[in-house]
């Protein structure tokens, strides 16, 4: 089970979409969370350089994370079998978080939807790295639309992505360096130089996944009721005006698909930033955007499962013939 595996991969989307991260489960992100805030402690204390202490903290919890998994998954598999495979399937669903994503989202949805901004406010300010106190209601539609759809390729197709290349070791691997990118990954005085290491390789493994998750979205958009031409056309457009590598490549399909313009001003740690629109405003950005966003997601994940499922089965069919 420590190769890829059509089976695991199947299995562990169906953990994902039943049951989320249940609070009363361990999860993988918290033990690499403690792990990452031990070790830029003792960097902080010992290494003179921050650039050079970004790259071992990069390179240590990588592989501290990738051999925890490895341990793992043999001892299960020496148990049993099934165990190896279960244990595998587990650890990969760790790793995705389209439940998540949608049920953190619906409960910014539910408090605007009864008139609650306030506490609107209060759950985006869970699910993203804006200032969220003073955001209007189409301010808190964008927000969510944005993080859906950026996250679609961070939570769901780049984990797969990897999990069909290399197994829940590279799954976890990137789920080590996004935890990384989302701790330290900040262009602020305390984290520009210890961070940049995670920051770029976050960069680096999103680079295909981000322009999988755009090209996916376009063929998913009818699936969702949604427009694949204007997905296409606003993709080829807008997906370069995005301050990040890779955001804008899903953000820009979304946008095209809905008929929406995201991008525009925000506010983080006090401080506004304006991002280049992406999109035209043919439709107003609220819960029928959003829960069009909703649908993308599921029907962009249910593509790529199908892509990962169909090039792990032609893998492991080419293995047999060799070994054969």
């Amino acid at each position: 089970m420590i190769t890829p595996d059509p089976a695991v991969i199947g299995l562990a989307l169906l953990l994902d979409l039943a049951l989320g991260d249940p609070p009363w489960l361990p999860h993988p992100v918290v033990l690499i969370g403690r792990l990452i805030s031990t070790l830029e402690t003792w960097l902080r204390r010992w290494v003179p350089f921050e650039r050079a202490a970004g790259v071992v903290l990069l390179l240590v919890t990588a592989a501290a994370t990738v051999a925890a998994t490895w341990m793992l998954l043999r001892a299960a598999a020496r148990l049993h079998p099934l165990a190896g495979f279960l244990t595998a399937a587990m650890l990969s669903a760790t790793c995705l978080a389209a439940r998540s994503l949608h049920r953190e989202s619906a409960l910014v949805a539910e408090s605007l939807a009864s008139g609650d901004i306030a506490a609107a406010q209060r759950n985006l300010s869970y699910i993203v790295g804006r200032d969220t106190a003073d955001l209007t209601e189409p301010e808190i539609w964008r927000a969510m639309v944005e993080t859906v759809a950026e996250n679609t390729c961070d939570a769901v197709i780049a984990p797969l992505f990897w999990l069909t290349l290399g197994g829940p070791q590279a799954a976890m691997a990137f789920k080590a360096v996004s935890t990384l990118d989302s701790m330290v990954g900040y262009k602020n005085d305390r984290y520009l130089a210890l961070g940049w290491a995670s920051a770029r390789m976050d960069d680096l493994l999103n680079f295909i996944p981000a322009r999988l998750t755009a090209g996916l979205m376009i063929v998913a958009a009818p699936l969702a009721g949604l427009s694949p031409a204007g997905a296409l056309r606003i993709t080829l457009r807008d997906r370069l005006k995005h301050p990040s590598p890779n955001s804008g490549h899903s953000e820009a399909a979304a946008a095209g698909a809905l008929g929406v313009r995201l991008g525009g001003e925000a506010s983080y740690g006090g401080r506004a930033s304006w991002k280049d629109y992406l999109g035209d405003p043919l439709s107003p950005l609220d819960e029928r955007a959003y829960r069009g966003m909703i649908r993308l997601m599921y029907a962009t994940t249910l593509i790529m499962a199908i892509v990962c499922i169909g090039v792990t089965l032609y893998l492991k069919k080419g293995t047999h013939v060799l070994q054969f």
